[in-house]
């Protein structure tokens, strides 16, 4: 970038940065609330808790003879995340989930039944969208869309997918 001008040196940053922009963020999610229904709905967030222990033991064993004793003492932390029912809804149709984000946000994803070409008429014309019966799922954001992607094999290899539309970023809870 030393021989470009400030115009095309300027140019380059904003195309390298919009590209980084377009790229996709793929993370681990998990659902903490799904509703669904093909006519039109009032969503709200709810409240939901999360909790981590953390364990510690600690051990010492004595022989005199033959005999052995062993003195433990131990001791454990839990952590609990509570976060309230946001007073954010919204009015939708078909399938809508609220997705923990590893960072501690919640995503509220919305799909509605898709167009499907079929000898029905108009009545046979659409497909409801796959929903996974799990709540551990892979989720691939990319602008105002996140592909939801989840195992339905033994084997992990079969999977399924969907795209929904993300119809906000809720901040973490404090």
């Amino acid at each position: 970038m030393a021989g470009m001008n400030k115009l095309a040196r300027i140019s380059a940053l904003v195309v390298l940065s919009m590209a980084a922009s377009l790229r996709a963020q793929q993370m681990t999610v998990k659902i903490i609330d799904r509703k669904t229904s093909e006519t039109n709905y009032t969503y709200q967030v709810p409240g939901h808790a999360t909790s981590s222990t953390y364990g510690n033991a600690n051990c010492t064993a004595n022989s005199f003879g033959d005999s052995a004793s062993a003195d433990c003492t131990g001791s454990s932390t839990t952590t609990t995340q509570v976060t309230a029912p946001t007073v954010v809804s919204f009015s939708v149709t078909g399938a809508t989930f609220s997705l923990l984000l590893p960072d501690g946000r919640i995503a509220v994803v919305n799909c509605v039944s898709k167009f499907a070409e079929r000898m029905a008429g108009p009545a046979g014309n659409h497909r409801s969208c796959r929903m996974p019966i799990v709540d551990e799922i892979q989720a691939d954001f990319k602008g105002k869309s996140a592909r939801l992607e989840w195992s339905v094999s033994l084997d992990g290899k079969k999977k399924e997918s969907e795209t929904y539309k993300v119809l906000g970023i809720l901040p973490p809870s404090k």
